[in-house]
């Protein structure tokens, strides 16, 4: 039986982005909780990721479920721990990237404090920080802490999003033959093509894009790369945005006739027909 989240005190400062972001993506819906986190029902704790053990495995079996329904052959146990591993990390990370790229405000997210529900597409956190600049509102807030300028609030966000997922790599990092530059090269994916993906949901791609070549220009350790966006050039002029990953989705494993993207190996000719198909 699910235990329903305490709703907290008052509405939270980052509270109006995540109804924003659930608005333009229903595909995730995210609550805050105080007391305690929801649990049973789906749910894991990202701590319990992190650790390694018995969630860890049980939130690989469900991927692996899926991968046997989908596409009628088993997985290496490895691409099954990056299946899931984007799964986790790319809504996390947007837990952290939305709230600044709309209001400025960068959540504090340790692993004990974010749940995920994945088959509802929910996940549940509880925030008691949160980075802002001096002339926003919240900065009064208990929790606040006031850094001075967009260049110091964007190294919060990278900061935060290290803090978070630092543990989570460790954890899935023993199911998958990787080492730490591979891992952050997946992470850092991850950081760039959700909130580039919610940019376009929210019709604001080409400031999504900009902010994440400023965000992740490159040799910004532990991330591997930076944003790295290209332009290339549809018909009748028109301007594309793509970017070449810095991680492997793995995805090839299974069909090596289908690349993503943004995969390396996908040709610009191909992307341009992808991006424009049915425009």
């Amino acid at each position: 039986m699910t235990r329903a989240p305490a709703a907290p005190p008052a509405v939270h400062p980052v509270a109006e982005a995540y109804a924003r972001l659930s608005a333009a993506y229903p595909g995730l819906r995210v609550t805050l909780w105080d007391a305690a986190p929801p649990s049973g029902d789906g749910w894991v704790c990202a701590a319990g990721l992190a650790a390694g053990g018995e969630s860890l495995d049980a939130f690989l079996a469900w991927d692996d479920a899926q991968i046997v329904r989908d596409h009628g052959q088993r997985a290496r146990p490895d691409v099954i721990a990056s299946f899931a591993l984007h799964r986790y990390a790319w809504p996390a990370c947007l837990l952290i990237t939305i709230p600044w790229f709309l209001h400025r405000r960068v959540p504090c997210l340790p692993v004990q404090d974010v749940s995920f529900q994945r088959e509802l597409g929910r996940m549940a956190v509880r925030i008691s920080a949160f980075s802002c600049l001096p002339d926003d509102p919240a900065a009064a807030l208990p929790g606040a802490r006031v850094v001075p300028d967009e260049e110091a609030l964007g190294a919060e966000v990278r900061a935060a999003v290290a803090q978070h997922l630092r543990p989570v790599l460790e954890g899935f990092g023993t199911r998958m033959r990787r080492g730490p530059r591979a891992l952050w090269g997946m992470a850092s994916d991850e950081v760039v093509e959700g909130l580039w993906y919610l940019g376009h949901l929210l019709g604001e791609e080409p400031r999504a894009v900009a902010e994440l070549e400023l965000l992740l220009p490159g040799a910004t350790a532990p991330y591997v790369g930076g944003a790295g966006f290209r332009e290339l050039t549809g018909p009748r002029g028109r301007s594309l945005a793509t970017r070449d990953r810095a991680g492997c989705c793995m995805f090839y494993t299974l069909r090596p006739e289908d690349t993503c993207i943004t995969c390396p190996r996908t040709a610009d000719e191909e992307r341009i027909r992808r991006l424009t198909a049915g425009t």
